[in-house]
């Protein structure tokens, strides 16, 4: 990666994703969004990845007690549609890589509503 700010957690991520057509970044808010092609799927913040949840695949998520990803905002905790990924599949980029085609899936269908 050319820029700078980019963090080793970020690249180590992209290199994890590799495989995933139509992969792609960008800066916002404070953090990275992660995207195939024009659909937004991933969160990167403080070297922690947040993909997206829907009713379809939030409980995945949820069994492992992992969290979503909150911010505040006028003093309110504000929680979002994206959950923390699970640590074991950051190891494994076949694994990592199914979390994600469920979360660009979750991305797809809300597009839909």
């Amino acid at each position: 990666m050319t820029n700078a700010r980019a963090s080793e957690f970020l690249d180590y991520l992209l290199d994890q994703l590799g495989p995933v057509e139509g992969l792609r970044w960008r800066f916002m808010f404070g953090g990275v969004g992660l995207f195939r092609d024009e659909v937004m799927f991933g969160i990167v913040v403080d070297d922690a990845l947040y993909l997206k949840t829907d009713e379809m695949n939030r409980a995945a998520f949820e069994a492992q007690g992992l969290a979503p990803f909150c911010y505040l905002r006028e003093g309110r905790e504000i929680a979002l549609s994206y959950y923390q990924a699970p640590a074991e599949a950051l190891e494994d980029p076949e694994e990592l890589q199914a979390w994600v085609r469920q979360a660009c899936d979750a991305a797809l269908r809300s597009r839909k509503d």
